[in-house]
């Protein structure tokens, strides 16, 4: 089998909701990074064998494979394909999976994955207007009719593991204090390509406190977690460059990173959000790796309660 590299990644700061992105057609965004990727590394758009992007309630302007169109929107070659994936809050690491695997199998030399969303235009759920659980005998016979959300999921998690808000909003405060100090010290410059007058992240909040977040109420009755312990609403848009070895030396391209392993793994869809757990063992098992020979992890939480707190 063969390897796969990434070569570069970019993305547009990550807009507030209602913020700087906000009017930004997300074609226009996918469109943004893809140039960006392409320039940077002075690679000739032919030489692109498909754009794997990953985007949630794919309606509006998000519609009709945002992929293609995003990628016919920044002007490149009409030959060259795209498609759209939705694996909801992991759909922009599915395409770089997908991306991957395509590589590795011999199948393609260069692919762009990433992903957009802007969720200002397009609100969170919009494609779950109506409850896509509800009609279905098989799943009612297993789940009942039990409330599906990621709001309920956390509250269960923290009932679970016995987290406690207060310990929750450390961690979240820690968080913002990091995001921001980063942001100082232009940790994140090399990856963001501005956008319009937009040209670092908008959504960490400087002039959070804890007093602040205690404040907060909780978003179900009886629940633990608040708007404080919630991923924020956010538009923006990413794109990575795959390659295989063969696409390095043709197109004399340096990769920053090798793909070792990639896999996917679910749990308790009413939980929902405990699936890391299994899916990093089996991750670190299928790679023969333990976690003592990680120096750096990166997680996605959509709330607090499904990491641990940093510092608390």
């Amino acid at each position: 089998m063969g390897e796969a590299y990434i070569v570069d990644a970019v993305r547009t700061p990550v807009g507030r909701r209602g913020g700087g992105l906000a009017g930004a057609h997300p074609a226009d965004l996918g469109a943004h990074v893809i140039r960006a990727l392409l320039e940077r590394r002075d690679l000739d758009p032919r030489a692109v064998d498909d754009v794997i992007f990953g985007c949630v309630d794919t309606v509006g302007p998000q519609a009709g494979d945002i992929a293609r169109t995003a990628w016919l929107a920044a002007g490149l070659p009409e030959t060259v394909p795209g498609v759209t994936v939705d694996r909801q809050c992991g759909s922009s690491q599915q395409a770089v999976h997908f991306a991957a695997q395509a590589v590795m199998s011999g199948t393609a030399d260069v692919i762009v994955a990433g992903g957009v969303q802007n969720m200002s235009q397009v609100p969170i759920g919009s494609a779950m207007m109506a409850d896509p659980f509800s009609g279905s005998t098989g799943w009612r016979a297993r789940y009942g009719d039990q409330q599906i959300s990621q709001f309920r999921s956390a509250d269960l998690i923290a009932d679970k593991w016995g987290i406690e808000r207060d310990e929750m909003e450390c961690s979240a405060l820690t968080s913002h204090h990091r995001a921001v100090r980063a942001i100082d010290e232009g940790r994140f410059a090399a990856e963001i390509v501005p956008y319009a007058a937009v040209n670092s992240d908008e959504c960490p909040r400087r002039d959070t406190s804890a007093e602040k977040m205690a404040g907060l109420p909780p978003l179900r009755d009886g629940g633990r977690v608040t708007a404080a312990l919630a991923s924020q609403i956010a538009d923006g848009a990413s794109a990575v460059l795959i390659a295989s070895e063969r696409a390095l030396r043709v197109h004399g391209l340096r990769p920053r990173a090798r793909v070792h392993h990639l896999s996917a793994r679910g749990d308790d869809p009413v939980l929902m959000l405990t699936a890391p757990i299994p899916a990093t063992g089996h991750a670190l098992r299928r790679a023969g790796m333990t976690l003592d020979e990680i120096d750096l992890v990166e997680m996605r939480w959509g709330t607090r309660s499904a990491l641990p707190a940093p510092g608390c």
